[in-house]
């Protein structure tokens, strides 16, 4: 329990021991004025009854601030539960782009791969092609130069020999 609420036990209980040791005082009749009229009432069985109805008054009034506050925490808690899902659901809508977006860009990169993979591999059979051509020449030019030169040393070999 809270110090207040203890306080205010003790308080009521201080209040009722009084009242109980001294009920000869709280029942003797006296005069009181009220302004326009007089009546003979019990002084302190008045003021009692008055502390009484201040007390009633006011454990009234914090039942219906409890539970006013206890309706506004539960509207708020309702609220925030509301805003959680909202930002849960946007979040989730997010990672859903970012996995669409993270996709594409990976679709993409696999195209600009094979694309390059294709120019890299027709820039090869090109190169091939050329290399083959050189080496075509090369072989004949060869071929051209000792058929040259077994034509000059048979031709050498006739003329010394004749």
């Amino acid at each position: 329990m809270r110090a207040r609420t203890v306080f205010l036990i003790i308080a009521i209980a201080l209040l009722i021991g009084f009242a109980m040791l001294n009920v000869g005082e709280f029942t003797r009749t006296s005069t009181l004025s009220l302004g326009f009229t007089s009546m003979q009432v019990p002084l302190g069985l008045m003021m009692l009854v008055l502390t009484l109805a201040i007390l009633l008054i006011f454990l009234v009034t914090t039942l219906y601030m409890h539970s006013t506050n206890l309706m506004e925490n539960k509207r708020h808690s309702k609220e925030l539960a509301a805003q959680r899902d909202l930002a849960d659901k946007a979040e989730a809508s997010r990672f859903t782009e970012l996995r669409k977006f993270i996709e594409s860009q990976n679709e993409a990169s696999l195209q600009r791969e094979s694309a390059a993979a294709a120019a890299w591999h027709d820039r090869l059979m090109q190169t091939q092609a050329v290399l083959m051509r050189r080496l075509d020449q090369v072989d004949n030019t060869t071929a051209a130069h000792i058929g040259q030169m077994q034509d000059s040393f048979t031709r050498g070999n006739v003329i010394a020999g004749r």
